[in-house]
């Protein structure tokens, strides 16, 4: 009885430890293929391996926040843009994990018969209101050309797309994927005003987390990290069957055409030639502090907190499969020795 009540405590004991924690994934946009990588760390099971179940959410088109949520707690991750340095800056204590885009995909897109082909360009011209709120690299660029941004017409609608068409507005705010996708398919011309040309380079769709959930739970961070990048691995060498993941399980309003587009635009921006996934550097994030006006005394408090490292901790963490073999191991030792003695 008392051999049968051990293993009957040793299978619930390593049931309890093995269960899953759940964490959420705020996105910083709608589903696209723009987060293909965490579709596939969950649709292949690498978030399950790891001993998580994962919600991964949508934002709100219209109020695009990701940073308010895992400041809150709502949300444990978030993919934000570069904006998280001043975020930093200004108290927040996330931390950046990874870089998933290198470069920015946010441009203006402008008609092609606009009289806009330079950020200078901007001066009196009307933009969307989303630009204002979210925009962070696309009003620096402005600023950096001497367009004074608070000056700028803002159009409060709610169909950007509609409004540029019958020129309500001048320019609005895009992801090269998205909205110049929809204006081809529709015969619309126009070009677009990047940030990249003009000497921004900065990191997007940058994964990140909160300094109390990193101190707090480490090795779900570190789990939850190193399964998303396996994700994004599997994406990139899959891209047909991530393509097919996301759009029957996450936007089946967006056709495989369409995404297929995105995923071959943007794979130039997660995996360029020479550097490797995620990647990133105190060095760029210096640039990218210059940038924002942000002075180098004040990146060099925060820089040593702000980009992720893990650490192990210091206590020993036992996995339920040693702590199991453990007590098989304990609760062995009386029937082998009632074995030996009962041949004698």
């Amino acid at each position: 009885m008392l051999f049968k009540g051990l293993i009957i405590g040793l299978c619930f004991f390593c049931s309890h430890i093995a269960a899953q924690e759940s964490v959420t994934l705020q996105l910083k946009w709608t589903h696209q293929f723009q987060f293909a990588g965490y579709y596939m760390a969950k649709q292949k099971g690498f978030y399950n391996e790891a001993g998580l179940d994962v919600t991964i959410k949508q934002a709100n088109p219209m109020k695009p926040d990701t940073f308010g949520p895992v400041a809150s707690g709502e949300a444990q991750f978030g993919v934000g843009h570069s904006g998280i340095l001043q975020q930093r800056i200004n108290g927040q204590p996330f931390v950046a994990m990874a870089a998933l885009l290198q470069f920015s995909p946010y441009c203006w897109m402008v008609k092609d018969t606009s009289d806009i082909f330079h950020p200078r360009d901007f001066v009196n011209k009307r933009i969307t209101a989303v630009s204002k709120n979210d925009g962070t690299e696309l009003l620096i660029m402005l600023k950096r050309s001497g367009v004074d941004v608070d000056k700028l017409k803002v159009y409060n609608g709610e169909n950007f797309n509609q409004a540029w068409i019958e020129n309500k507005l001048d320019a609005m705010q895009v992801y090269v994927t998205t909205e110049p996708y929809y204006m081809t398919q529709q015969g619309v011309a126009h070009r677009l005003v990047c940030p990249q040309r003009y000497g921004m380079d900065v990191y997007s769709d940058i994964l990140f987390t909160s300094e109390n959930m990193l101190k707090q739970n480490p090795q779900t961070v570190e789990k939850f990290y190193q399964a998303s990048l396996k994700g994004w691995r599997y994406a990139m060498m899959n891209m047909d069957e991530a393509i097919a993941v996301t759009q029957q399980n996450y936007a089946p309003s967006k056709s495989f055409h369409q995404l297929a587009f995105e995923a071959e635009v943007l794979k130039s921006y997660i995996t360029p030639p020479t550097t490797s996934l995620g990647h990133m550097s105190i060095a760029k994030w210096r640039l990218i502090a210059d940038l924002y006006g942000i002075q180098q005394n004040e990146f060099d408090e925060v820089k040593s907190h702000f980009i992720y490292k893990y650490q192990e901790p210091e206590k020993m963490q036992l996995s339920w499969m040693l702590i199991a073999a453990i007590l098989v191991s304990i609760i062995s030792i009386p029937l082998y020795l009632r074995l030996i003695f009962s041949q004698k």
